[in-house]
């Protein structure tokens, strides 16, 4: 059963921008918070695309505040959310050493924090109905540190947000709220580019298509019609984990001979 009212966070590029369209095109009413005004767009497009209804809020999801202002608006104008994809994140390098307060608290707060408020606000309106699917997502940074180095901050985020998952899978279970993790590989999305130079994206995309066993990297849809599985009762026994989808990058050992 597809979800009724579904929450996207950072639904306006990338990962959670292909989870919007693919929740629209499946008859789902949707709201998109991003921090880009673009959203108001992206609402349009869902609506072209077949949504019931769709909605897009400008939100720092790393403001507490804005992320209530918008789950209250959410529920008003939608109704409760039974479904919730949790996209928006950053990614700046840096080596720890290096690192200031204000660069290590940016990440935290929008990856970890920000998933966090958005989850718990998710949360309390599923309690209130009958239940949902909340797929947060992760990383392979959870698991294994980036052979490029300098993800620190990423890294931490990322696995608190893995460690948040399991947690809450456990915790809410007995309410029939779902919790589980899309762990995506390189995906050809912004926030991947977010650290290359222009100039060196090319010959850094062959590198990498190089070292990931399928070849390639993933494209945003792929990694949406694999939280969407996530999302539905598909997956109705699936809860507290975490589904890989990187072309076979975690199964792949690091040393070539």
């Amino acid at each position: 059963m597809a979800q009724s009212v579904l929450a996207v966070t950072g639904g306006a590029s990338g990962i959670g921008h292909a989870v919007a369209v693919l929740a629209a095109s499946h008859g789902t009413r949707v709201a998109v918070l991003d921090r880009s005004p673009s959203v108001g767009e992206v609402a349009k497009e869902l609506l072209d695309l077949g949504a019931p209804a769709a909605l897009g809020f400008v939100c720092d999801v790393a403001d507490p505040d804005q992320v209530a202002r918008a789950f209250a608006a959410i529920a008003e104008d939608l109704g409760a959310v039974t479904g919730l994809f949790t996209s928006a994140g950053v990614d700046q390098a840096g080596m720890a050493h290096e690192l200031s307060v204000e660069h290590w608290r940016r990440v935290m707060s929008i990856n970890l924090d920000g998933t966090f408020y958005c989850v718990q606000w998710a949360l309390r309106q599923m309690m209130a109905a009958t239940g949902g699917s909340i797929v947060c997502c992760s990383s392979p940074a959870s698991f294994v540190a980036f052979s490029s180095g300098g993800a620190s901050a990423y890294s931490a985020s990322k696995g608190g947000v893995s460690a948040l998952v399991r947690t809450l899978a456990v915790d809410y279970a007995s309410y029939g709220i779902r919790v589980n993790a899309l762990v995506p590989g390189s995906t050809e999305t912004p926030l991947m580019w977010s650290n290359v130079a222009p100039q060196d994206q090319s010959a850094m995309r062959q590198v990498l298509a190089s070292e990931i066993p399928l070849g390639r990297l993933a494209t945003a849809q792929e990694q949406a019609k694999a939280a969407w599985w996530l999302m539905n009762e598909d997956s109705s026994y699936v809860t507290g984990s975490h589904l890989v989808c990187d072309g076979g990058t975690l199964a792949k050992g690091s040393v070539s001979v």
